[in-house]
């Protein structure tokens, strides 16, 4: 009977309470339409990489690499104040107090279109200067300035979506951002496939296929939200700020945001490490590992945030015990995959490698550095369940200060350190990663064993 409910409720949209029940069931039940949206997400994020690597040369590929990581850093601030909206609406839906749920998605709303309008305009007159803080070789120098501008004048499009899936998982709600990201992804992939492989538009040709997706990705799920019962009407004049709930939103979700953007201001400045380096070469293996690791982070990323909307509904519904069986129960199915990755890119990272490129060089150097880097894909499962778990319950400031900690305490001085070395390879430097990570989960396990995580915030 209960294999019948969790398959037969998969897929299902609404909101739903997470408060009662079989918590392993109902964290993995809420975790797999949100693996599988951000495998979609990452899918149309490699596709960008794959085709371009297949019908372009390592300077296209290497302009993507590095475009990607600088969007990727705005995308993070992004999605930092979109897990506080998540947080502040589950704990508002434990507790039963429709206003304020209201109150806080016309509030986030409005922040995130302020937000993408101002960042736009900023970024848009500093292409040229971004390019070459990013490190790029001169060879890319064109394609990566391309890839950049379309993308950072398409920004709105990224608020949008990730503003409306934080509504929705809030509600319990993973299967509804499935369905629209599945969108954005077909979408993707045909705009890649025709911009790129028949126009030969290059790394522009994939960043202008992003942003379409997304924009038309965004508008169905405003349609279907203004259609569903998510406690707000979706028109203009509900889209104002309420001061408590911007205060509220940006003690959670402002750590959050600066968390991810420092964490990825930290993996640019690893880019131009391995770039001078190892010149285009290296700087090309570091973006294949970066999508490859995309994928094998959507386990842990995906219960990481479960665990997050399931602990703040229980925080709320005051169950501090049920939310700690929540981390546990996250932490032990994500290990299961952790573990899986690691034996598979361990032992044959040519395999995967493949699918990004045919350039043998390429391939070679990038299997050097997954071969250090691999053990990484373990000690993430800790991070990113303990991580949950402290933001569900609100301290997303701790969780803050140990991630830029890891950034720029340990990833970023053993990356230069470990590249210094003489003789010094891709292999010596793929070690900084696991080093980052065992240290935040040293810093982790302390706080979760203080007890400080109970006091409410």
């Amino acid at each position: 009977m209960e294999i019948r409910k969790f398959f037969s409720g998969i897929f299902s949209s609404g909101a739903q309470s997470l408060t009662t029940g079989n918590i392993p069931l109902l964290l993995t039940r809420f975790a797999i339409p949100y693996m599988a949206a951000n495998l979609l997400q990452a899918l149309y994020g490699a596709a960008d990489m794959i085709i371009v690597g297949q019908f372009t040369d390592a300077a296209g590929l290497s302009a993507v690499s590095i475009g990607s990581q600088f969007i990727f850093m705005i995308n993070s601030i992004v999605i930092g104040l979109s897990l506080g909206g998540t947080i502040m609406i589950g704990r508002s839906f434990g507790a039963g107090r429709t206003e304020e749920i209201k109150e806080t998605i016309g509030t986030m709303l409005t922040l995130f279109a302020i937000l993408s309008v101002v960042i736009t305009l900023s970024l848009l007159f500093f292409i040229d200067p971004i390019a070459r803080l990013l490190g790029t070789p001169p060879e890319a120098f064109d394609q990566t300035r391309d890839y950049l501008f379309i993308n950072i004048a398409g920004i709105a499009t990224m608020f949008a979506y990730n503003a409306l899936a934080s509504i929705f998982r809030g509600f319990g709600d993973s299967a509804s951002p499935l369905m629209f990201v599945a969108v954005a992804c077909v979408l993707n992939v045909i705009g890649d496939l025709a911009l790129v492989g028949f126009f030969g538009w290059g790394a522009a040709g994939a960043a202008f296929a992003t942003v379409c997706a997304q924009g038309f990705s965004a508008l169905l799920a405003v349609l279907y939200a203004r259609r569903a019962d998510y406690h707000f009407d979706f028109r203009l004049r509900s889209m104002r700020i309420k001061p408590e709930r911007l205060k509220s939103l940006l003690y959670i979700g402002l750590p959050m945001a600066i968390q991810f953007s420092l964490t990825g201001i930290s993996f640019i400045f690893i880019m131009a490490t391995v770039s001078k380096m190892g010149g285009i070469v290296a700087a090309a293996a570091i973006g294949i590992t970066s999508k490859i690791n995309g994928f094998t982070m959507l386990p842990p990323a995906s219960f990481s945030a479960a665990i997050s909307a399931m602990v703040a509904q229980n925080i709320g519904a005051n169950k501090p015990k049920r939310a700690r069986s929540t981390m546990y129960a996250g932490l032990t199915i994500s290990l299961v995959f952790g573990l899986f990755t690691f034996g598979l890119l361990f032992l044959c990272p040519e395999c995967v490698i493949r699918i990004f490129t045919p350039d043998t060089e390429l391939i070679t150097a990038t299997a050097l550095y997954l071969k250090s880097f691999s053990a990484d894909f373990i000690l993430v499962c800790f991070v990113f369940c303990l991580n949950g778990f402290f933001n569900g319950c609100g301290h997303t400031t701790f969780t803050m200060a140990n991630n830029i900690f890891s950034a720029f305490a340990v990833r970023v001085p053993a990356t230069w350190i470990l590249s210094g070395i003489s003789g010094a390879s891709l292999f010596s430097v793929g070690f900084a990663a696991p080093l980052a990570s065992l240290q935040g989960i040293i810093f982790s396990l302390l706080y979760l064993k203080s007890g400080r995580w109970k006091k409410s915030r």
